[in-house]
Formats: structure tokens, sequence, C-alpha cells
């Protein structure tokens, strides 16, 4: 059987902090780095290239930012489009929907990309939320597939100690 539309990912999450902290968090890679990748080479700016690395398992991506409306939207070619959206649901809550789309190869191949993004980004909105409402840093990214690790030192784990949010 055929697709008759191309799969799409969604992810979503409420996360309870304003959304300049929020949108922050995945625009600054000294944030981002506490959640989702080990590091990343250069804030989020429209236009630029990025390079995002996990260093657990030895990859890194070159990502290109499409759009960035502060506060609003982030769009990243990666190859494929991924978008995030942040919506302030009062003065201290957001809610962000990150969607990927544009996965290639065949029809299987395809949904078998859009559930692993739709997992992955799920794992990064829960290690966002974590990070940002309680200081913790859950290695979610990097616990997810231990067998996969290249490095001995997984992740910085643990509570946060003066690093985190307030």
């Amino acid at each position: 059987m055929a697709l008759r539309k191309p799969p799409v990912a969604r992810a979503g999450m409420l996360i309870r902090r304003p959304v300049a902290e929020v949108f922050g968090a995945f625009v600054n890679p000294a944030v981002t780095s506490r959640f989702w990748f080990t590091r990343g080479s250069a804030k989020l700016e429209q236009g630029r290239t990025v390079t995002w690395s996990w260093d657990m398992y030895g990859v890194s991506a070159e990502v290109v930012v499409k759009a960035l409306e502060t506060n609003r939207r982030i769009l990243i070619e990666w190859p494929a489009p991924v978008e995030w959206t942040f919506e302030a649901k009062t003065d201290d809550t957001t809610f962000v929907r990150i969607t990927a789309s544009g996965f290639t190869g065949t029809d299987d191949d395809q949904v078998a990309q859009a559930i692993d993004a739709m997992g992955g980004f799920s794992l990064t909105l829960a290690g966002c939320k974590a990070w940002l409402e309680h200081g913790l840093s859950l290695n979610l990214v990097a616990d997810h597939n231990p067998e996969a690790h290249t490095t001995a030192d997984p992740g910085k784990g643990g509570r946060a100690t003066g690093g985190g949010p307030e």
C-alpha cells in the first residue's frame, strides 16, 4: 500500500517558563547542550549554518537556519525542514511544537524516519522541560541508545549546581 500523504513528525510540550526563556533555550547552544546535543558551534541566527554535535554517538550535523522569529518560530534545514513554534499560554508558560517533514526514501523508510524523529523530538522537549523547570539534566538523548556510544562519558548528568534556572 502506497502512502497517501508524506509522513510528518510532530511533538509538543507545555513548559512552565516564559516564552523568551524557552525560545532562548533552543537558540543558545550553551543551554541546548544541557538537554539535547553535546555542543553547538554558534547561536542560531537567520541565514547561519551551525554544527550540532552528539559526542557520545560520534556524530554531528550541519543545519541551516532558514527563519528565526524571536519568541515565535525557528525553521531549519537538517537536511529536511524542522520547525519549532512557541506559543505563550500565560506570562510564565509556553507551548512548544516541533514539526519535521520532507523525509526521503521508500514509503517504509519515510515512515520509519518520521517515527524516529517524533520520538527524538519528544525526548528533547521532555529534557528541555526538566532543565528549564527544575534544573535537571536527564541525559534522555544519551541514555536512549547507550549501546551506540562511542565515548566513555555520555553526558553531564545529575542535578544542576548553580548553572540551571532559578
